[in-house]
């Protein structure tokens, strides 16, 4: 399994976002682009990806942006890395892949299987609001927050 770098840019842009916008308030892509330091035509279409799943919602106009749609207690990573179009797949082969004569017999593939939907299983189980509630990543955050200030 590799996470590709539009999932990547996905998570630490939606990370960035909920720092930056702990009150509520929109971000604009600008901002975001410049502290995370990914091209804002590539975060806008990352971002409306997730507008468009109901997990980021925008504000038009001056002082415009993007923000939660939901708490972010109810948003997960997986959701995050999916919307943005990651396929978090361990597999080298489609779970029914009909043209493989030992599907039923691959001791490798059920292996691979079970990775995958335990990745999966983690990833749905990790939620924005516990990525921020991290200990070591509070720490991380406490010097951002100053940075931006």
């Amino acid at each position: 399994m590799r996470v590709t770098v539009k999932g990547r840019y996905a998570l630490r842009a939606t990370i960035a976002l909920a720092i930056m916008s702990s009150n509520g308030e929109a971000v604009s892509v600008g901002r975001l682009s410049k502290k995370e330091t990914i091209s804002p035509v590539f975060l806008e279409q990352i971002f409306f990806k997730l507008k468009k799943a109901g997990i980021l919602k925008s504000v038009r106009g001056p002082g415009g942006g993007f923000s939660f749609a939901r708490p972010l207690e109810s948003v997960s990573v997986r959701e995050i890395l999916y919307h943005s179009g990651e396929e978090l797949d361990v597999l080298p082969c489609d779970r029914k892949n009909e043209d493989c004569e030992r599907i039923d017999e691959c001791i490798c593939h059920r292996a691979l299987t079970i990775a995958t939907d335990k990745v999966n299983e983690y990833f749905s189980n990790t939620t924005m609001r516990m990525l921020l509630d991290n200990k070591e990543f509070r720490k991380k955050l406490q010097n951002t927050t100053r940075q931006l200030s």
